[in-house]
């Protein structure tokens, strides 16, 4: 944290620490950075980068409230992940463990998405932008897609 840091960056609860940040690293390309371990070897803080974003994880305190999103049933959250090629990072992901809840497809927004599930219960919305609109063209095709329904 000796760095600049975002004003918002997501901060996720795993159950397995040195699991969750080789996951991240194999489907995200993503890099490590600060990590910070109690004497028992367990994950108290870490810090790994996607991109230029910056996301944090440990792993749960019950006692302090934290918990992983599989012990209390899923999380509602969604973490989004522009990448390159959105296929290429879902078969990564997968491969690594992932469960892809929504396989990539093309998007009147102009991207081609996907959404998947991480082997420690969080949801992210991976996609690649293939059109770059304004609102009122994505107002546009929203509008005829429903109508269209």
């Amino acid at each position: 944290m000796g760095t600049a840091m975002p004003t918002v960056m997501p901060y996720l609860t795993v159950a397995d620490g040195e699991a969750a940040l080789a996951f991240y690293s194999e489907a995200f390309g993503a890099r490590p950075g600060l990590r910070l371990d109690d004497p028992s070897g367990k994950v108290a803080h870490a810090e790994f980068r996607i991109g230029a974003a910056l996301v944090m994880l440990s792993e749960p305190w019950p006692d302090m409230g934290i918990r992983d999103p599989r012990a209390i049933g899923g999380s509602p959250v969604t973490i989004a992940v522009t990448v390159d090629d959105v296929d290429a990072t879902v078969a990564r992901a997968e491969a690594a463990g992932a469960r892809v809840l929504r396989p990539p497809s093309d998007e009147f927004y102009g991207h081609r998405a996907a959404r998947i599930e991480d082997p420690f219960g969080h949801v992210w919305y991976v996609s690649s932008v293939r059109e770059v609109l304004d609102d009122a063209e994505i107002l546009r095709r929203w509008q005829a897609m429903v109508a269209a329904a």
